[in-house]
């Protein structure tokens, strides 16, 4: 995807102060952009179900240890689809990488990426680009960018940015049975309506791409039961043990959008209450981890299968204390900090409806 100088990238930020999102990125081809880069043949045979997985990858800042971990971590194999959130194309903060593309090649897959935003802060940046992606091992056919209705506007954030949420829409060929897949981010800056808003989007447009498919939705959904924005909420449950149960436990119950997706006769996975995201929150009394920080359960991160049935599912930490199969000398290894990502990843082996 080519990339904006940044003299013209603070341009169009600029006209932020004034104009609608909408109206700017109109002006930037990018943000409706789906190109597909199938890169290796199809596997010799048809599997007997699809591994599919769920991974906010946090920008792909740590991704040579990212890359070791979808290598040789157990749990996560077999896949033959990643739906991913958060990977950077040219950021300094990610080493100025194109991440979603290193990591295709690495893996050996296919994939499709779609520009969520566009980051203003540094300037230094050479492209500033963050989106999503999906990974495939099976050809990807077509693929759409579908723009989320806005629940909050990013340039006036301190992360400064220019775009919105989106999904990715794709169609895959697996051994000649089409399979609609999708990777979606919804909004954490909004309140449970706002996010039903934006998947009723994403459901009624698979519906339209993927008419009698296996569909198989996904990503971090930023269910938190509570509006990301909203300091107090977040204190209060911090601090009360009931509330914190609701954030893992009656997640259905507080967040409209698995209301509308089961709805429309899709099955949400993992269906048992295990976080999937760790929110740091300021030092306080209890929900103290190993190290003594303080952070909050969430379950974020999902699975939306219609069509296809699940056998299992699981979700993988991503903290560094749990990669005991980690090669030793490798990047991975010798890594040091806390977690590889804020998210743990969610894996489904999904049989294809005959």
């Amino acid at each position: 995807m080519n990339g904006i100088p940044n003299e013209e990238r603070q341009r169009l930020g600029a006209l932020l102060d004034h104009a609608p999102q909408k109206e700017v990125m109109d002006q930037i081809p990018q943000f409706f952009q789906a190109e597909i880069h199938n890169l290796v043949s199809p596997p010799a045979e048809k599997p007997e179900a699809m591994g599919m997985l769920v991974f906010n990858m946090e920008r792909g800042v740590c991704l040579e240890e990212l890359g070791d971990f979808l290598e040789t971590c157990p749990a996560v194999k077999p896949f033959d689809v990643i739906l991913a959130n958060e990977l950077d194309d040219g950021c300094v903060r990610s080493g100025c990488r194109d991440t979603t593309r290193l990591l295709a090649e690495r893996l050996g897959m296919n994939y499709v990426f779609g520009l969520e935003f566009i980051e203003l802060v540094n300037g230094e940046d050479p492209k500033g680009f963050h989106g999503n992606a999906i990974f495939s091992r099976w050809p990807i056919t077509r693929a759409k960018i579908l723009r989320l209705p806005e629940q909050y506007n990013w340039y006036f954030d301190r992360q400064r940015r220019i775009g919105g949420r989106l999904a990715i829409l794709a169609e895959l060929d697996v051994a000649g049975t089409p399979v609609g897949v999708a990777t979606i981010h919804l909004e954490n800056r909004t309140h449970g309506p706002g996010r039903q808003a934006q998947l009723e989007a994403v459901l009624a447009a698979a519906e339209e791409m993927f008419p009698g498919m296996p569909v198989i939705l996904g990503g971090d959904l930023n269910t938190n039961t509570f509006d990301g924005r909203d300091k107090d909420a977040i204190a209060e449950i911090a601090g009360d043990e009931g509330l914190q149960r609701r954030c893992l436990e009656d997640v259905a119950r507080w967040e409209g959008c698995l209301g509308a997706a089961a709805a429309a006769g899709y099955l949400a996975v993992p269906d048992h209450p295990i976080a999937t995201r760790r929110k740091p929150l300021p030092p306080l009394p209890a929900c103290r981890d190993s190290v003594g920080e303080r952070h909050l359960d969430l379950r974020l991160d999902w699975l939306l299968v219609r069509g296809a049935q699940v056998r299992e599912s699981r979700t993988i930490s991503t903290q560094t204390e749990d990669c005991g199969f980690a090669v030793p000398g490798s990047a991975l290894a010798r890594f040091t900090g806390r977690e590889l990502s804020d998210h743990n990843a969610v894996w489904a082996s999904c049989a294809l409806s005959k």
